[in-house]
């Protein structure tokens, strides 16, 4: 009979992974858009949410997946704009 081992913070990538802050041009590519559609969308306040310290603005990976599971429709007659 095999034993699991319990996690430890060797398992704690996935979670990190998620909550680290990426650059604009790598949420363009987490969400399969180009730079110009989320800086737009920042304009307009459609996009998801971000950080911005000066210049510089950033995503969390786990924002972007919420704000993209948000928007899963089985169907066209599923959306409503």
């Amino acid at each position: 009979m095999q034993t699991i081992q319990a996690a430890n913070d060797n398992n704690r990538p996935a979670t990190d992974y998620l909550e680290g802050f990426i650059d604009e041009k790598k949420a363009a590519d987490f969400l399969c858009q180009s730079v110009r559609t989320i800086q737009k969308w920042r304009v307009t306040g459609f996009g998801p949410m971000f950080y911005k310290s000066g210049r510089s603005v950033r995503y969390r990976r786990c924002d972007l997946l919420e704000w993209a599971t948000a928007r899963r429709h089985g169907n066209t007659s599923q959306y409503s704009a």
